[in-house]
């Protein structure tokens, strides 16, 4: 690593760097970050676009007086970096590391924790109010990509700071991505002002022109500035940004330092609501990056000479998802697919190469991505939406109020439900199962593996009447701890793997092959376990349940999910006159902290280990 850099302890050493200094920082710390993530991975193209953008920041603003928001936050391995945490880095969103978000319980520098997209704004202006309510003086900045200006909750925002009128900075990172490129009208504004040779040149023209009219009476004047503002909107797409009350500086190269801090400077002495468009290109520094920035966008480890990842050669349950639902498409012209700007993530690249017309993209915008659904599902087809768990939080209403109560045949493909990792505590997919199981007519569903997501998949592309959810985790889908052939699927209909006389195991997922791989271990200790695959959460088996509750003294629920609303909750519906005792191992519902999958599953005791330490201590207890 060059010098500059092991020099700077925190985000004060800047403050002696002249111009020169702080670009061979930049540099530097684009290399750092390339080295940190290539050893852990991480979001690498989002962090090396956004480095002379945060080396600027901290060149005028002091962040833990001034704060600073980032929107989503997954580009914030430079400000990390700066503000006390470089040498921690090397463990990047590992156990006892750095989160690879803002976190406000790691520094003082992260005023606001992001994971989500499109918060940033509506953050701020609440840090601007309350400064102006205690009577301080320090600057409020968000920092928001032209991805997250997908998110209706980013225009929100923006109508009512323009009508608060605080002092605010909001810098639009503008790299023409999201995770994926962006779609969609906001996009096409965007690039219209980008690459506008002449905006200024039309702009200044106006000013001369309409300088020159004669001012007679105010009725005069008020015309003059309609058809002011009226050619301006005609001609400067600019001006959404100053009819929703914000004063526009740019659009500016964002790598370009000096720059940036001039605009900053400027941006605290007009006052008011302020937008800095910075220009920007994601990857920035590393050619592998720049050439395919959706790939780099979240990786894992991988070679920084070459750029070479580190492949496992395993298909994941998204690889599953994605060629049986092409499969199925092309025998069903119904079937639609949308994505919320994750068309890689959520495995729809491939659908939407084979059908470009059947496939929806519709930006960071998961509540019109379900809604849209909704109308599709009215109109005749069958939506499938891929969604991450944790992304589906942001639409439980449109769930509920737009799909479950019409009892429409809308088809959500939740990826990523269950421990993610490294992501960490915004990103876990904890909370999917208790949304889906308490919206009334929805179906349910949970793969222990790979063939299991076909067959759920057929069913509920094909047979189902009404919505249905399957719920399927980040991982190995031919990990499997089965012993046979899969049995055939029915909805409401669970399936027995393994038959004991002391203790049952009800699982839902991949959490029921760690209950097999525990059964030996129990054998061991002479403990002898039924082991249920339950498949479907709701309708449940209620014979089988019923069953195990009767024949068992002690049952336990496993699940990558939390136990108030999720399988547990469904179990204990049961439990009326049952004798058993139930006992849930689940995923507390704490925030639950980032590091490797595996570890972390371990962490809570849902790996097989700890399925049969659990159980042995309930058994020893019961004097079993």
């Amino acid at each position: 690593m060059a010098h500059i850099l092991d020099q700077i302890d925190t985000h004060k050493d800047l403050m002696a760097l002249d111009d020169a200094d702080l670009k061979a920082l930049a540099d530097e710390v684009r290399s750092y970050i390339i080295e940190c993530v290539a050893e852990n991975g991480g979001h690498l193209a989002s962090n090396l676009g956004t480095v002379e953008l945060t080396v600027a920041l901290l060149a005028e603003l002091d962040p833990e007086v001034d704060r600073i928001v980032w929107d989503v936050g997954h580009q914030s391995y430079a400000m990390k970096i700066l503000t006390g945490r470089r040498l921690a880095m090397k463990r990047l969103r590992q156990e006892g590391g750095p989160s690879g978000f803002p976190n406000i319980k790691e520094s003082k520098s992260d005023c606001f924790g992001t994971g989500h997209s499109s918060t940033s704004i509506s953050a701020a202006l609440g840090l601007a109010v309350s400064r102006r309510l205690k009577g301080a003086g320090n600057a409020v900045v968000a920092v928001i990509g032209d991805g997250a200006m997908t998110g209706g909750m980013a225009y929100e925002a923006m109508n009512n700071a323009g009508a608060l009128k605080e002092d605010l900075i909001v810098i639009l990172n503008d790299n023409e991505q999201a995770i994926a490129r962006n779609v969609g009208s906001i996009s096409e504004m965007l690039e219209r002002i980008r690459f506008s040779p002449a905006r200024r040149k039309i702009e200044n023209g106006f000013k001369q022109i309409l300088s020159g009219i004669p001012i007679v009476g105010e009725k005069i004047r008020q015309a003059g500035h309609v058809v002011k503002r009226s050619l301006k909107g005609l001609l400067l797409p600019k001006m959404l940004f100053e009819d929703l009350g914000f004063t526009y500086i740019g659009p500016l190269d964002g790598h370009n330092i000096k720059m940036m801090r001039n605009a900053i400077r400027d941006a605290r002495k007009l006052g008011g609501p302020v937008i800095i468009h910075a220009v920007t290109k994601k990857g920035k520094g590393y050619a592998p990056a720049e050439a395919d920035p959706d790939s780099y966008h979240g990786t894992g480890p991988f070679d920084p000479a070459t750029g070479i990842k580190v492949n496992n050669n395993k298909d994941g349950f998204t690889d599953v998802f994605s060629k049986k639902l092409v499969e199925l498409a092309e025998s069903d012209p119904r079937i639609v697919a949308i994505t919320a700007a994750m068309p890689a993530g959520t495995g729809l690249s491939s659908f939407a190469r084979r059908f470009p017309g059947r496939y929806f993209d519709v930006g960071i915008a998961e509540q019109h991505a379900v809604t849209f659904a909704a109308g599709l599902a009215a109109g005749g087809l069958v939506p499938v939406v891929a969604l991450y768990s944790t992304f589906l939080q942001r639409a439980y209403d449109q769930m509920l109020h737009d799909v479950a109560l019409q009892g429409l045949h809308v088809v959500l493909a939740i990826d990523r439900a269950g421990i993610v990792g490294e992501d960490g505590a915004t990103h876990q997919g904890t909370y999917d199962m208790s949304m889906a199981l308490s919206a009334p007519g929805f179906t349910v569903l949970a793969p222990m593996d790979g063939t299991e997501l076909e067959m759920m998949l057929g069913w509920a592309a094909e047979e189902a009447a009404g919505p249905v959810m399957i719920r399927y985790p980040k991982g190995h889908s031919n990990d499997s701890a089965r012993t046979g052939p899969a049995a055939p699927f029915m909805p409401g209909r669970a399936e027995v793997l393994k038959s004991g006389s002391d203790v049952a195991l009800i699982c839902e997922g991949p959490s029921t092959s760690e209950a097999m791989k525990a059964t030996s271990m129990l054998e061991d200790e002479g403990i002898s376990a039924t082991v249920i695959n339950i498949r479907s959460l709701k309708p449940i088996d209620e014979q089988v349940v019923r069953s195990a509750l009767k024949g068992h003294r002690l049952i336990f629920t496993v699940e990558e999910g939390v136990a108030r609303g999720g399988l547990y909750s469904s179990v204990m519906l049961l439990c009326e006159g049952q004798a058993g005792s139930v006992i849930p191992l689940s995923i507390p519902e704490s925030p639950i902290k980032h590091g490797k999958r595996p570890a972390v599953i371990s962490r809570l005791g849902l790996d097989a280990e700890g399925i049969a330490k659990a159980v042995m201590a309930a058994a020893a207890k019961e004097g079993r």
